[in-house]
């Protein structure tokens, strides 16, 4: 089985919970990098940020080092901006085709994933969504129990993804 995370991080918080699964159930690993990043502190980055989320930007990434095709199960993780999924997601799913895939999606945020989760489902019709989860801010408070429930969920989703597989003929 192989297994991939897919995720952006700004601030680090998405980029603790997308290692931490890669860690916990052997996952490779592909950051979304926008060829020209936001700045990551002070009031201009909520604006920016945000401002790009209701235009639904699409920023240009710098090339994948993963072929997503070749992945069993893929894990897809974003902050929430302005209560979605951030700009370089938007981009990712507009240049990758991910169909008939096993997929499980989670967002850190500062106090409200909005629609974050359902929007990202949305994105990944035609594939079997085996479970998300949402995470308030992981690296200011109580972050070991974060990781820890990060680790148990990784696991849980392996678990599942391998079901799915014993049920399915090859």
């Amino acid at each position: 089985m192989k297994i991939l995370v897919v995720y952006y991080s700004l601030s680090g918080n998405t980029a603790l919970i997308a290692n931490t699964i890669a860690k916990e159930i052997g996952a490779d690993t592909l950051e979304l990098k926008p060829q020209k990043e936001i700045m990551k502190s002070g009031f201009m980055k909520y604006l920016w940020g945000g401002g790009q989320v209701i235009m639904k930007k699409k920023p240009n990434l710098l090339p994948f080092i993963k072929k997503v095709s070749n992945y069993d199960l893929i894990f897809i993780g974003t902050p929430v901006w302005a209560w979605n999924f951030t700009p370089p997601l938007n981009s990712f799913f507009s240049t990758i085709s991910i169909t008939d895939k096993k997929v499980a999606v989670f967002c850190t945020h500062g106090g409200n994933p909005g629609q974050t989760l359902n929007n990202m489902r949305k994105e990944l019709i035609g594939n079997t969504i085996l479970g998300e989860i949402d995470f308030l801010e992981p690296l200011k408070s109580d972050t070991q129990n974060k990781v820890i429930a990060t680790q148990k969920w990784a696991k849980s989703i392996s678990l599942l993804h391998q079901k799915h597989q014993q049920k399915s003929p090859d």
